[in-house]
């Protein structure tokens, strides 16, 4: 006998759906199973065999064939445990073979018949949303992560038994929903507060900036300067997801298998702080079978990397691409992935290898020639698409004794929230709507901050007069600026204008904008 049931293939992103054929045939007791699988979906054999018997039902002694179609996607994880052993049990006669069909399946079967969660259940949802089945069978603990998709009804199931109970309808299982809104208006980012900062106006005037637009930040000074203490603070100013935006940072986590417990959503802004060893598969995703990386893990958050020229060359060069489009592409021989990758990069460093090039207090000890080889690990093209660079100097005795603290961070994040708004109403009124295909910002995506703006939208909206043409002019000329980085002069400078209400760039906005290029590659070069 023959029964099918459809399961689904997380591929990067995405869900592919696959159908579980498994076929019950004459001759010696065999079990198989064919269609590209991996090790663990091989070993789904032991796991169905001794689930199906420790849940009290009856394990045919025939030669069993499973089919994972379609046969040319590689099927990977334990996930398919769960169909496999209910389109078994249907083509045994145990489980009404028409009913198994209407769903979609997918969970890890413990030797004991109860289902474990598994990882990309909000990829899978969507793929059995968009596949037309009836509804979606899940472990319980990943149930509330799959309601947040739209369109499908999910039942979350705590072992094979009760699987099998609501597919032959002897119990009834409500539908798993969950309320999105009462989990974000909960959820804080639980980050510190920038009233613990101590001095460094400047240096807190560009996280505000960089949190009202969306600039990638680097932030240049001794040790102990408050540079990493200046880092963590910035969450606590960024404004809260939306909706649409936690669900996209869910899935990716999701899919990463990095959700906690009992946490369907993801509530508050990523912060990824990877530590310098990390390999550039793991800062910008790859591998065998495609992953996301850190540079994934911090989309529509923040990815801060400290003591930045200690990372390999390598991996800081993965980051230009995903710095530029927002997306990090894998290509592998079988299948290529696309992972969202739109983050604020936050970096910080030393100005020399000692640490004490310009401290007032110790001085530089660095041997002549060094100081070139150790910021000739970032290279040009990487500071170019940095926004705003600062320098955050030593403190002074009277700052760190005398000094109150700083402003709170309620205070600045309800001015960047504001400056925020005025954006999405004016790429609301102009292109930020969504159009189809492309990756690069104004062209494939919703425009939210200014540091999204395409060149065509950075044209229209960073007008300049006279007098502010002439004062960019000299600075691309003194600074000997790319294209890319007058570019990003703009946005800022349109960021600034919004913290401070005005309709037009002004010439003092664009000033101060000018002055966040301190390190650009003609001055960098020449240190």
């Amino acid at each position: 006998m023959l029964a099918r049931m459809q399961s689904h293939a997380v591929l990067g992103m995405e869900a592919s759906t696959i159908e579980v054929e498994t076929d019950l045939g004459r001759g010696l007791p065999a079990f198989s199973i064919v269609g590209l699988p991996d090790t663990a979906v091989r070993e789904s054999r032991e796991r169905v065999r001794a689930g199906i018997t420790n849940s009290g039902f009856e394990f045919p002694l025939r030669r069993i064939t499973v089919n994972l179609a379609p046969a040319h996607i590689r099927k990977e994880g334990p996930a398919f445990d769960l169909p496999i052993a209910l389109s078994l049990l249907a083509a045994s006669g145990q489980v009404p073979a028409a009913k198994v069909s209407c769903y979609s399946s997918a969970g890890e079967l413990s030797l004991d018949g109860s289902v474990r969660r598994i990882k990309g259940a909000l990829s899978i949802a969507e793929g059995t949303r968009l596949a037309g089945s009836s509804g979606l069978l899940l472990p319980q603990a990943n149930a509330s992560e799959a309601a947040l998709v739209d369109g499908i009804e999910v039942i979350g199931v705590e072992s094979l038994a009760q699987a099998v109970d609501f597919l032959r309808g002897d119990i009834e299982i409500t539908g798993a929903g969950v309320d999105a809104a009462a989990l974000l208006a909960s959820g804080g980012n639980g980050a510190p507060d920038m009233a613990d900062i101590k001095g460094q106006e400047h240096a807190r005037r560009a996280l505000e900036v960089c949190a009202a637009g969306g600039h990638n930040l680097l932030m240049v000074g001794p040790p102990g300067s408050g540079k990493t203490m200046l880092a963590r603070r910035l969450p606590s100013i960024l404004p809260p997801l939306a909706f649409a935006e936690a669900v996209q940072v869910t899935r990716i986590h999701s899919v990463a298998g990095m959700l906690k417990p009992g946490q369907p959503l993801v509530t508050s802004r990523p912060f990824r702080s990877p530590h310098h060893s990390v390999s550039q598969t793991g800062l910008a995703g790859g591998g065998a079978t495609p992953r996301p990386g850190e540079a994934s893990l911090s989309h529509l958050g923040v990815l801060f990397l400290d003591e930045l020229p200690e990372f390999s060359r390598s991996a800081l060069e993965s980051l230009r691409q995903p710095l530029e489009d927002g997306t990090v592409t894998i290509s592998r021989v079988l299948h290529s992935a696309t992972f969202p990758a739109r983050f604020m990069l936050v970096a910080a460093m030393n100005p020399c290898p000692c640490g004490h090039l310009g401290d007032r207090r110790k001085r530089c000890a660095c041997p002549p020639g060094r100081l070139a080889s150790y910021r000739s690990r970032v290279s040009g093209p990487l500071l170019d698409r940095i926004d705003v660079a600062v320098e955050v100097p030593a403190l002074g005795r009277s700052e760190l004794l005398e000094q109150p603290r700083g402003e709170v961070s309620a205070m600045i994040a309800s001015r960047v929230a504001e400056a925020r708004r005025r954006q999405l109403q004016r790429f609301g009124r102009d292109e930020g709507r969504r159009h189809d295909g492309a990756d690069r910002p104004g062209e494939g995506e919703t425009v939210f901050d200014n540091a999204m703006m395409s060149p065509a939208q950075t044209e229209r909206h960073c007008r300049l007069d006279g007098a502010s043409k002439k004062l960019l002019g000299e600075a691309i000329e003194r600074l000997s600026l790319s294209a890319r980085a007058h570019q990003r002069i703009l946005r800022v400078a349109r960021t600034i204008a919004d913290l401070e209400g005005s309709v037009s760039v002004e010439s003092a906005h664009l000033a101060e904008a000018i002055s966040y290029r301190s390190v650009d590659r003609a001055s960098w070069e020449g240190a």
